[in-house]
């Protein structure tokens, strides 16, 4: 009996469906593939696996047209979030008493320093305006979080004294350049304010809940405790959007408040970390080499290698005195000033505020982006090549002691 034109057209529409789910798993599959292969050559040449994702993002994003899709930018956001919230969980309090003078310091001219100095050579060596000028200086403060907690986790060194206070002096930093943020361009609504309050309430009482919680539904194989931790970060990473602000903020500032207790729970912040090194870090990092146009570069490869040069002296001006103050050694000190001299998660929100709010146009975005991108790579490879000092995890000192 021949076909109808109904069912031909169900015919039709079914495969059309298959195909959309087979290429949606084919998608993933070549974005594995490239993790994979970063992996590979992060063994290979002993270099962070984050730096080489990026790597290799920029390469296919050029040589083969990958970009990301709706699925792979929702997974590269949740891999932010996660990486950005085990990032605030390895701050131990007690360094942080124990070394309160340094690490804020360090993080304080570590964002002043460069968002200054970025200012002034945008308004008066580019002649941008003064609100482009302030993206530009925010969007080159920061020092990256991701980058530094990962290549910290690789290397071992999140388990040491002067990593801790590398991270703390990360968190100064970026609450700098999130406050200024806020100053500068803030856009004071009801949302804004529910979101503040259900952040303030968030991190006073998830200290208080988490450990009886978490005691009482015990270790299982359905992870509740993993759940419940992204439960509460994408909730309020929803507020965020709904406020107009990143979904990143709030989840370092509750990884900080947690801290204490993800110090003591080393199991559970271990299947964290492999749940997101494994799943959902890799998209964030590849996204950020796709999104690279080395044509638009090219172009503009002057200002882009002017404008991460002064970044970097400006870090280095700032920072690496200070090192020498708090008695730093300076193989130590040459270390901590690359590392905060990094820059991605927070360096693109702000290019990418400026540019969704018409303060910055596209060809500013992009010097300001692969800026970002350049100081994200740059100093971590020299850091990670020559200058990574030796060292004793915490915990060793302390069983020798």
């Amino acid at each position: 009996m021949p076909a109808s034109a109904d069912d031909s057209y169900l015919h039709v529409s079914a495969a059309r469906k298959g195909f959309g789910v087979e290429s949606t798993w084919l998608t993933l599959s070549s974005w594995f593939a490239l993790a994979l292969v970063a992996s590979l050559i992060s063994i290979r040449i002993g270099l962070s696996v984050a730096l080489v994702e990026i790597l290799v993002g920029v390469a296919a994003g050029n040589l083969f047209g990958l970009s990301p899709t709706g699925l792979i930018t929702t997974l590269a956001g949740a891999g932010s979030i996660v990486l950005t919230f085990l990032a605030g969980a390895e701050i131990d309090p007690k360094i942080v008493r124990k070394h309160l003078v340094s690490s804020t310091a360090i993080g304080l001219v570590g964002f002043v320093a460069p968002f200054v100095g970025v200012l002034a050579f945008a308004r008066y060596a580019l002649h941008w305006t003064w609100p482009q000028s302030q993206i530009a200086g925010l969007s080159l403060s920061t020092t990256s979080v991701a980058v530094v907690y990962a290549v910290m986790v690789e290397t071992g060194y999140n388990r040491t004294e002067l990593g801790k206070i590398i991270l703390a002096a990360c968190f100064v930093n970026d609450l700098g350049t999130v406050l200024a943020l806020g100053l500068f361009f803030a856009n004071y609504n009801a949302w804004l304010a529910i979101f503040a309050a259900v952040t303030a309430l968030a991190m006073w009482l998830l200290p208080k809940i988490v450990p009886p919680f978490f005691a009482a539904v015990g270790n299982r194989v359905s992870e509740p405790e993993c759940k419940f931790v992204l439960l509460i970060l994408f909730l309020l990473g929803g507020f965020a959007n709904l406020a107009r602000s990143e979904a990143v903020l709030p989840a370092y500032l509750i990884g900080m408040v947690m801290a204490p207790f993800f110090l003591k729970e080393r199991v559970l912040s271990q299947r964290l970390r492999v749940m997101a090194f494994t799943f959902l870090t890799p998209f964030f990092f590849l996204k950020a080499g796709a999104l690279v146009s080395l044509k638009s570069a090219a172009t503009s490869i002057g200002l882009i290698v002017a404008a991460l040069a002064m970044k970097m002296v400006t870090k280095f001006a700032g920072v690496m005195p200070l090192t020498k103050v708090f008695r730093f050694s300076p193989r130590e000190g040459m270390y901590t000033t690359l590392l905060m001299s990094t820059g991605l998660t927070f360096g693109s929100i702000c290019a990418l505020f400026g540019l969704n709010n018409h303060i910055i146009d596209h060809n500013q975005y992009t010097v300001l982006v692969i800026a970002v991108i350049g100081s994200a790579v740059v100093p971590t490879m020299i850091a990670q090549r020559w200058f990574v000092p030796e060292f004793i995890p915490i915990e060793e000192e302390n069983d020798a002691e």
